[in-house]
């Protein structure tokens, strides 16, 4: 039997494009695809092999001027159509017809479908560490930083050429920046090893860029840091990361809060905390200090026979957090200080008062002198 005209098959003129014989086909090879013909399973069968070949020669340019020229007999043994799972259509057929529609929907990055011209390839994201003080990270502040990054070479506008020159197109791949390699029955898309994915190689490169379209330099950028960020925290500013490729997209740049050891506060989410260190006196007689805060000074009233350890809470003397919320409070810890450096009489003032004082004076030292008598009985028995 003979075999029909390739043209005919698909239905097109022997003016058609690429693109109306790819349309062509997968109209044609969903249509008599066997799945979807299970009552005339092998006439529609016969059909999409039909149509599979015709599409692998008039789709290739090369053996498409060969058919033109001299019929079937000048492809004759080149059109490939290995079987798959009985014999129809090999698994380029299900890359054609699927992947192309996968390609249009996520944006060319599906497996198997074939690429109208070199992938556009995202930049890299790249990454900042930036240390600020306590008080920028619980108001806010607005800060310039430098990075090094990758942009696209002015002298060449991005295309690698040297001024007065274009890239041409790969003929390996055809401009596409992609080759499909057959692996038995399989065939599988790759980048191409000649352009790299480009679609085009560079001649006579720029000699800025050598070729490569991008040039590293220094970047000097604002970043607003908002209130209440602290250590951990990201700052994500869109496009300032590396150059995309091939008109791809920039990548971001990420930049990292470190939040400084501060002299005087520590901080554990929105609460603030600090030691305050009381005299000895103030401690037993009570009295009034200044404790620092972010916003100034306050006084705090220390109540008489005031112990070390003893916190006091300030409310809303803390940090507002960056995602909202209540505000938090600070916590002063009291350290009461023994003197130092006492005159002699300052220590014998100090002897003849130990000596008026009795149990009632000191419970927690009684108490623990109490309990410390009781565990060693209980060792002792």
């Amino acid at each position: 039997m003979s075999e029909r005209d390739y043209y005919e098959v698909l239905g097109v003129s022997k003016t058609a494009t690429q693109d109306e014989i790819r349309k062509a086909y997968r109209r044609l090879a969903g249509k008599y695809h066997p799945d979807r013909n299970i009552d005339n399973k092998e006439e529609a069968e016969e059909k999409f092999k039909e149509v599979q070949k015709a599409y692998e020669v008039l789709f290739d340019e090369e053996r498409r001027k060969m058919y033109d020229q001299f019929g079937h007999a000048g492809v004759n043994g080149q059109a490939g159509h290995g079987g798959f799972g009985g014999g129809f259509g090999g698994a380029g057929d299900f890359g054609d017809i699927f992947g192309d529609m996968f390609g249009d929907i996520f944006g060319g990055r599906g497996g198997g479908g074939r690429s109208s011209g070199p992938r556009a390839y995202r930049g890299d994201d790249i990454g900042y560490q930036l240390d600020i003080t306590l008080e920028e990270a619980v108001f806010g502040t607005t800060t310039r930083i430098t990075i090094p990054t990758t942009v696209h070479c002015h002298h060449c506008n991005g295309s690698g050429a040297a001024e007065g020159s274009e890239p041409v197109t790969c003929t390996t791949c055809r401009g596409a920046g992609q080759v499909r390699v057959s692996q038995g029955f399989f065939s599988v898309q790759q980048t191409c090893p000649d352009c790299h994915g480009r679609g085009k190689k560079i001649t006579n490169p720029c000699t800025h860029c050598h070729g490569s379209g991008n040039v590293k330099k220094n970047k000097t950028l604002e970043v607003k840091v908002p209130a209440g960020v602290d250590t951990g925290d990201r700052i994500r500013l869109s496009g300032e990361g590396e150059a995309g490729e091939n008109g791809g997209p920039n990548g971001d740049l990420y930049v990292q809060i470190r939040v400084k050891k501060h002299a005087i506060f520590t901080r554990e989410d929105e609460n603030l905390y600090c030691e305050v260190p009381v005299s000895f006196t103030t401690a037993a007689l009570g009295g009034e200090i200044e404790v620092p805060t972010l916003d100034g000074r306050v006084n705090l009233k220390i109540p008489a026979e005031t112990q070390t350890d003893r916190v006091f809470r300030l409310r809303g003397k803390g940090v507002k957090p960056v995602r909202g919320g209540m505000q938090g409070d600070l916590y002063c810890s009291i350290k009461v200080e023994t003197p130092v450096k006492l005159s002699s009489e300052q220590k014998e003032m100090l002897r003849k008062f130990g000596e008026t004082l009795g149990e009632n004076h000191a419970p927690k030292q009684n108490g623990w002198l109490d309990k410390a008598k009781r565990f060693f009985e209980d060792l002792g028995k």
